[in-house]
């Protein structure tokens, strides 16, 4: 140093002339070199969790080509620990894959983890995030809940929609007694998925998505929408080269299918604002009513026609899709086993006797058909890795350092496959939910279907409703068999990646008219 020191006190006037003739640029640049190798090596210094080993640019992604990452993540946590970072290209990720540390995430920190990443599907198809999912936290995160979760979704409104699940399902049981008397099977998927698509949309948006005849306007949009949700955006794994999205026509698609629903979204309610208007308005709410008279009433003073219109496409993005799939995988279990597909029938048909429909009141009679579901939902987890949040702060978890923005995906799937809490994990025995205090409500992190914490999702009450209500009709009006040539021991169990963990074949089943 003393050395140092002595050369530079020699050669002042010359190190100063050479400072002053170097070019701004050329130092412009030097800065920016200093403060990347400065942050670099502030983070090489955190403790952070294990990784597996990475390459350059691609990070991990040549580990995690599986489309069913839930399955190579839980692989990769056996090795590296339950809290593992790894690298989507330029983006670090953080994954969860313990109950322990899901209930420090997700309870006794949550506050640090109440972000979501900002995805390019979410941005363009929720109004730049103003709906409640992926809206940053904050005032306005808050205030968007707080109408959800009273408004739209709280019990006495699922309840308020209780005629809209009979209809539909009705309708439902009807296509089926059709197929009953020429000994057909049927495509169950296909319909399950018209039969939630539908209570979804006539909840929503006061109109169904599949008409008689097969076809619907939004219908159509919908599936694509839904489809395109789940595109693979370079920009969001590596930043720097969005302009790759825009190249390959990606965001331009994505933004045609956005402008069809915008405007599909803009006639709806003007109809219903006409409607208001003349006096033609029903009794029967659905949520863009609600909405209307929150915002004339001034209830929530950001409720402009952007967010009112973010918040439908949010209601009908997590509902739908999670709920058919839900009822698909509850459906394949029950044949697979038909004992227990057995039980549960009896059950539904003891309670129900020889009414003409099943009401409400005697679903909450129904236990073992509750513990089917649940046992679904633990061993088919439709969102195996739950929506990501994103660090608001720097935080300290399992004994790690987690920097700020890091993402942070919580493996549901492989926790409701735990060995440590669930015997026989990857067998279905609804029988373990029997006089077991074990619910949706996120009190238990081992089952968390529907997430937990201040971001958990709040339609849980109206997902379980439509499921509980779908399953107890089909159970009741129809014996079930597999088609001709298919045993249970054969029925392909395969699981296809999507916006959820779905069916990779369609569920085809013959079914029998029963007679009470």
């Amino acid at each position: 140093m003393a050395q140092l020191v002595s050369f530079i006190k020699q050669n002042w006037v010359e190190l100063n002339t050479k400072i002053l003739q170097t070019p701004l640029s050329l130092w412009i640049l030097l800065l920016l070199s200093v403060l990347v190798l400065f942050k670099l090596n502030r983070r090489r210094n955190l403790n952070l969790p294990p990784s597996p080993p990475k390459l350059p640019i691609i990070g991990n992604l040549h580990q995690l080509l599986n489309p069913l990452l839930h399955r190579t993540l839980q692989g990769l946590s056996q090795k590296y620990g339950p809290l593992m970072l790894v690298h989507f290209g330029q983006a670090p990720a953080l994954i969860v894959s313990s109950a322990e540390i899901a209930t420090e995430m997700m309870k006794t920190q949550d506050i640090s983890f109440l972000n979501r990443p900002r995805l390019t599907t979410a941005k363009i198809f929720l109004y730049n995030c103003t709906d409640l999912a992926f809206t940053p936290y904050g005032e306005y995160w808050r205030q968007v809940r707080k109408l959800c979760v009273l408004e739209l979704l709280s019990i006495k409104r699922v309840q308020s929609f209780q005629f809209v699940r009979e209809e539909e399902v009705a309708v439902l049981m009807n296509k089926i007694r059709g197929s009953c008397y020429n000994g057909s099977s049927v495509n169950l998927s296909a319909m399950l998925v018209g039969v939630s698509d539908n209570i979804a949309t006539r909840c929503i948006l006061g109109r169904r998505a599949e008409e008689e005849n097969g076809k619907s306007k939004f219908g159509e949009i919908a599936k694509k929408m839904m489809a395109q949700f789940a595109s693979f955006c370079v920009g969001d794994m590596f930043p720097s080269f969005g302009w790759v999205d825009i190249a390959t026509g990606l965001i331009g698609r994505l933004k045609a299918t956005f402008k069809e629903l915008d405007l599909f979204l803009d006639e709806v309610i003007e109809e219903h604002r006409i409607e208001e208007r003349d006096g033609k308005k029903s009794d029967r709410k659905d949520f863009v009513d609600i909405l209307l008279q929150l915002q004339k009433d001034n209830t929530f003073e950001e409720l402009n026609k952007v967010n009112l219109k973010a918040i439908l496409m949010d209601m009908y993005v997590g509902g739908a899709d999670t709920t058919a799939t839900t009822l698909e995988w509850v459906m394949a279990e029950l044949v697979k086993n038909p004992n227990l597909l057995k039980r549960a029938q009896q059950e539904v048909r003891t309670v129900v006797g020889k009414k003409s429909k099943i009401d409400a009141n005697d679903i909450e009679k129904m236990e073992f058909v509750k513990c089917v579901i649940k046992e679904s939902m633990r061993l088919r987890a439709t969102l195996p890795l739950l929506v990501g949040r994103e660090t608001t702060e720097s935080v300290k978890m399992g004994g790690y350092e987690i920097p700020a923005n890091t993402r942070v995906y919580v493996n549901a799937w492989a926790i409701q496959r735990d060995p440590e809490y669930w015997d026989k994990p990857e067998e279905f025995i609804p029988e373990r939910f029997m006089n077991n205090s074990i619910d949706f409500k996120s009190q238990h992190i081992q089952f968390i279907p529907f997430g937990a914490g201040r971001r958990g999702c709040p339609g849980m009450s109206f997902g379980v409703a439509v499921v509980e209500f779908v399953t107890a009709n089909l159970l009741y009006w129809f014996d079930w068999k597999l088609p001709a040539g298919i045993t249970e021991d054969k029925l392909d169990m395969t699981e296809a990646s999507g916006l959820t963990i779905h069916r990779k074949v369609h569920l085809h089943l013959v079914p029998t008219l029963y007679s009470p």
